[in-house]
């Protein structure tokens, strides 16, 4: 990070008078650009364009009266959206970043957006004119938001900018809701202030060295956590850094695309969860890795999901022709509650493992592996605290110190943890003000993650809402859904969903994974027509596979791995399990459909 620019985020207290100082500094500094399709280069925005527009915006919602309010941010990947949510914070007006709806399957997307505007009761709603001729669909489905302002900001007129009046925002004052996911609960409107977003982004300009030639490239969606502060705010804070954006279905169909931008712009910086990681190594063929160059490539960071051992070593391999180092990889670890991040890694060090036996975190103790035989699991360590941030791993119950190899709850304190949740004080005082009940240490944000410190070294075990408690041991549900995942080429990556229910006073093991299309049985062979799976093909060519010996496959991998008995598999169609808009598995929302009979399901086994 350059002197210049890390002297000036210690002088401002807001991101409105940073981009100003910017766009008066570098008018003509290029800052985003937009791959229409992941391959083809679109518009770009500089500084001084992107202060032009926020301010002609911001003039627009001052003209409302809007300051203090909350607006809704519904845009399709693109620059839109930036100058939408930079146009917000130049008039004190609180973004609400959200996917758009789709509006060709309004189920699976209306409900969470009627949700969370019932929370966040906003007064505007930003979004493009092409979205705009669509909603009379969407009022349709949820009529409350026919009383808001709808603003297609796209059609703002430059000249405006000359009305706009600064809104004197000061540090503490709110930039945006950042709802939770509802992986785990109800999205939750995660109070981030100005200051918040200011100081996590001098943390990833430390942590990644970000320099003036930095280049970085990002597939994340905008309404993620990751997706904005890493992706759109931080390149304001860290200054000079261009970021290249692409529209996360553009990565979904294509992995190869992401990649492929990477190798064009010479990129710095690019990550994402774990699963883009996997993609790439299996989707991404011999003949597209060819040409690629990666070696430009120094911080792939890796977060919001379990960093996996066997993932980073099968990328590492697949990639290693194209001038991808282990050494690249940066795991890390972050959550909304805090801005973004928490730990990372050091650059141009490989990624730290520790291999215990999970018998000991059966019984949340850590004890090294010796004996390759041993049931063993590997995990990826997330780095140390990022500067001016503390980490503990405390008892949930007792609210006490763990002693250290003793996995707990991991409590946070740093001056990137957010003020709490929109209209939840009870909430809030429970989850960000902790304190040790041993020491009187804190106030501490409890994260709901599990985990341990092993020399100052952050590893994550899973979540503690999730976690299967079966004759008194701990499973973890991420592990268990791996080893399905693996057992069988008909389980779908990444659309497991492990999790237990009470059955006669005993808690009893559920596994629910989709079947991927091209192993999926004809309606016919549902119905009973045919049960010969050996002479049947479905539409593409591939004979269909025996159901019932994917089950028998799953029950004897879960046995064998992790020692513990499958009361019930539930086999899916593709695209049953229910996800949240960042795609993590909601596995509380698959429980309660399982318990109503409500999956749609190919095949049950008891």
């Amino acid at each position: 990070m350059n002197r210049t620019a890390d002297s000036r985020i210690g002088e401002v207290s807001n991101l409105v008078e940073l981009l100003r100082w910017r766009a008066l500094q570098q008018p003509e500094q290029r800052m985003y650009a937009y791959l229409v399709d992941g391959e083809i280069e679109g518009a770009h925005l500089t500084y001084g364009a992107l202060d032009r527009q926020a301010r002609a915006i911001g003039a627009l919602l001052q003209s409302y009266r809007a300051r203090g309010e909350r607006a809704l941010l519904l845009y399709p990947a693109g620059l839109e959206f930036i100058s939408g949510f930079f146009g917000c914070l130049y008039a004190g007006v609180i973004a609400v970043p959200l996917p758009p709806p789709n509006m060709a399957q309004p189920q699976r997307t209306v409900p969470r957006l009627r949700t969370i505007a019932n929370d966040a009761q906003p007064m505007l709603v930003l979004t493009t004119s092409s979205i705009l001729s669509k909603v009379e669909g969407l009022f349709a489905q949820a009529p409350e938001l026919r009383t808001l302002h709808w603003l297609a900001t796209d059609k703002v007129i430059g000249g405006a900018a000359d009305e706009w009046q600064d809104p004197a925002v000061t540090g503490n004052t709110l930039a945006l809701l950042q709802y939770t996911s509802g992986s785990t609960a109800l999205p939750r409107g995660v109070m981030v202030s100005h200051e918040n977003l200011i100081q996590n982004s001098a943390h990833i300009s430390q942590a990644f060295e970000i320099a003036p030639d930095t280049v970085s490239v990002t597939w994340l969606p905008v309404f993620h956590d990751m997706g904005l502060t890493n992706g759109i705010v931080q390149p304001i804070c860290g200054g000079g850094r261009q970021c290249i954006l692409m529209p996360p279905q553009s990565f979904l169909q294509r992995p190869w695309r992401w990649l492929q931008a990477i190798s064009r712009y010479k990129a710095t910086i690019s990550g994402g969860p774990n699963f883009a990681y996997e993609m790439c190594a299996r989707k991404i063929t011999p003949e597209q890795r060819h040409g690629l160059d990666l070696s430009s490539w120094k911080v792939a960071y890796n977060g919001a999901e379990p960093v996996r051992a066997d993932t980073l070593k099968r990328f590492a391999a697949a990639f290693s022709s194209c001038g991808f180092r282990p050494n690249f990889f940066y795991p890390c670890y972050g959550l909304a509650e805090a801005t973004l991040i928490v730990s990372g890694g050091l650059l141009k060090e490989e990624p730290v493992l520790c291999t215990t036996r999970v018998a000991a975190l059966e019984h949340n103790g850590v004890a090294e592996a010796s004996d390759a035989a041993q049931n063993a699991r590997t995990l990826v360590g997330c780095g140390r605290a990022m500067a001016d941030t503390k980490i503990v791993v405390a008892h949930p119950e007792s609210m006490t110190a763990c002693a250290p190899d003793e996995v707990g709850e991991i409590w946070v304190s740093s001056p990137s943890v957010t003020q709490g949740y929109w209209n939840r004080p009870q909430e809030t005082e429970r989850i960000f003000h902790a304190y040790l009940a041993d020491t009187g240490e804190g106030p501490f944000l409890r994260t709901g993650d599990l985990g341990f410190l092993r020399d100052g070294e952050l590893f994550i075990t899973g979540r503690l809402k999730d976690l299967i408690i079966i004759g008194g041991r701990n499973l973890y549900p991420n592990d268990i859904e791996f080893t399905v995942e693996q057992s069988h080429a008909a389980v779908r990556p990444g659309c497991c969903v492990a999790f237990s229910v009470d059955v006669a006073d005993d808690e009893r093991l559920i596994v629910a994974a989709e079947v991927e299309r091209r192993y999926q049985p004809e309606q016919h062979q549902l119905n009973g027509e045919s049960r010969d799976h050996s002479h049947a093909s479905n539409r593409n060519g591939r004979s269909p596979a025996d159901l019932d010996a994917v089950v028998r496959t799953i029950r004897r991998a879960v046995a064998e791995e992790h020692d513990v008995r499958v009361h019930q598999v539930v086999l899916l169609k593709a695209g049953s399990i229910p996800k949240t808009p960042t795609g993590k598995v909601q596995r509380r929302v698959c429980e309660a459909r399982f318990r109503d009979g409500t999956l749609e399901q190919y095949a049950k086994n008891k």
